[in-house]
C-alpha cells in the first residue's frame, strides 16, 4: 500500500513536471519566436529604408540626366539656328551680289544703247554736214564761174578760212569732251586702285544690346521687389531695360550707343556679382563707366595709331574712341573713319597729294 501510493505520487509527480516543462517549453519558443519577428520587422525596415535612399538617388540621377540632355538639346538647337542664320545672311548675300550684278548689266546695256544712239546721231549730222558742203561747193562754183582770177582767189580764201574756224572750234569742243573724259576715268580708276587696295572687312552691329542671363530668375531678381531694382537701373544709366518672354535674356535699348555700353557692362558685373539692389546698383555703374570710359580712351589711341596720324587733340581722340559704339547703315563708324582714312591716303598718294593731311581728314570726317 506504501510503495503503491509511493508510484503514485512519483507518477503525478512526473506528470506535473511534464505539464510544467511543456509549458514553459512553449513560453520559451513563444519568446524566440516573437525575437525573430522583431528582427525580421529590423530587417524588413533596412530594406525599406535602402530602397527608399536608392529610389531617391536614382531619382537625382535621373533629374540630372534629364538636364544634361535638355541642355544638350538646347545646345543643338541654338547651333542648329545659327547655322541656319548663317546660311541665311550667306544666301541673303549672294541674292545682294546677283542684284547688284544685274544692275551693272542693265547699266552697261543703258550706256552702250546711249553710245549706240551717239554713233548714230553722229553719223546722221555727218551725212547733213556732207550734203551741206556738197550744197556749197557747188554754190561756189557757179558763183566763181563768174569771177575774175583774183576774186575767186579771194573767196576761195575766205570759204577755206570760214572752214578752218569752224573745224577749229569743233575740234576744241571734241578736245574738250576728251579732256573731260579722261579726267572722269582716270578719277575712277584712282578710286578703283583705292578701293582694291583697301581689304577691309565690314561687321553690322545690333543697335541694341543683348545680355545673357544664367537662368531665368534672374530676371526676377533684376526687377526686384515692386520694381526698385529695375527703376534704379534705367534712371541711374537713362537705358530702356525690356524684359519680355525671350529665355535667359534682357534686351536693353538706348539712342545713345554708350550709355547702352555702360548699362551692359553694369549688369553683367551685377549679375557676375548676385548683389542686386540700388545701393550695388550705383557703385557697379560707377565701375562700368570708368571701364568704358578707359575703353573710349584705348579705342581712340588705337585708332590713331593705326591711320598714323599724329598731333591730335586728346579730346579729339576722345571723341574718336566713342565713334567705336555708333553705327551708321549698319556700319560701324570708327571702323568706317579709318577705312576713309586709308582710302584717302591712297588717292592722295595716286595724284601726288598731302598724304597725312589726307589721312587725317579722313579721319577726323565724320567727327563734325
Amino acid at each position: 500500500m506504501g510503495l503503491g501510493l509511493e508510484i503514485a505520487l512519483i507518477v503525478a509527480a512526473a506528470v506535473v513536471f511534464g505539464v510544467v516543462g511543456f509549458i514553459i517549453g512553449g513560453l520559451h519558443r513563444r519568446r524566440v519566436a516573437e525575437a525573430k519577428i522583431g528582427s525580421a520587422n529590423q530587417e524588413a525596415a533596412r530594406i525599406v529604408g535602402d530602397a527608399l535612399a536608392q529610389a531617391e538617388s536614382k531619382k537625382k540621377e535621373a533629374i540630372l540626366e534629364a538636364k544634361d540632355a535638355i541642355h544638350k538639346e538646347r545646345t543643338a538647337v541654338e547651333n542648329e539656328l545659327r547655322e541656319r542664320r548663317t546660311e541665311i545672311q550667306k544666301q541673303e548675300r549672294r541674292i545682294m551680289q546677283r542684284e547688284e550684278s544685274l544692275d551693272k548689266k542693265s547699266d552697261n546695256l543703258e550706256k552702250k544703247e546711249e553710245i549706240l544712239n551717239g554713233k548714230i546721231k553722229a553719223a546722221d549730222a555727218r551725212l547733213e554736214e556732207v550734203e551741206t558742203i556738197k550744197r556749197s561747193q557747188f554754190e561756189m562754183l557757179e558763183k566763181i564761174s563768174n569771177y575774175t582770177k583774183e576774186q575767186a582767189k579771194e573767196y576761195l580764201l575766205k570759204s577755206l578760212e570760214d572752214e578752218l574756224t569752224t573745224e577749229k572750234a569743233h575740234k576744241i569742243l571734241e578736245y574738250e569732251q576728251k579732256l573731260r573724259d579722261e579726267s572722269e576715268n582716270m578719277a575712277r580708276e584712282v578710286v578703283s586702285t583705292a578701293i582694291q587696295r583697301c581689304a577691309a572687312d565690314q561687321v553690322a552691329e545690333a543697335t541694341v544690346s543683348v545680355v545673357a542671363l544664367p537662368n531665368d530668375e534672374m530676371k526676377g531678381r533684376i526687377i526686384g521687389r515692386e520694381g526698385r531694382n529695375i527703376r534704379t537701373l534705367e534712371t541711374i544709366t537713362g537705358v530702356d531695360l525690356i524684359i519680355d518672354d525671350t529665355p535667359e535674356a534682357i534686351t536693353l535699348s538706348c539712342f545713345d550707343p554708350v550709355r547702352r555700353e555702360i548699362a551692359r557692362v553694369t549688369l553683367e558685373k551685377l549679375i557676375s556679382d548676385g548683389r542686386i539692389h540700388p545701393t550695388r546698383i550705383e557703385e557697379m555703374h560707377e565701375k562700368a563707366t570708368k571701364e568704358v570710359e578707359h575703353a573710349i580712351k584705348q579705342a581712340g589711341d588705337r585708332a590713331v595709331l593705326d591711320a598714323g596720324v599724329n598731333g591730335i587733340h586728346p579730346e579729339l581722340v576722345k571723341i574718336l574712341g566713342r565713334l567705336k559704339y555708333r553705327t551708321s547703315y549698319g556700319q560701324n563708324v570708327l571702323n568706317h573713319s579709318l577705312e576713309v582714312s586709308y582710302l584717302a591716303g591712297l588717292m592722295a598718294a595716286e595724284i601726288g597729294a598731302d598724304v597725312k593731311q589726307a589721312k587725317r581728314a579722313g579721319l577726323l570726317h565724320d567727327i563734325g
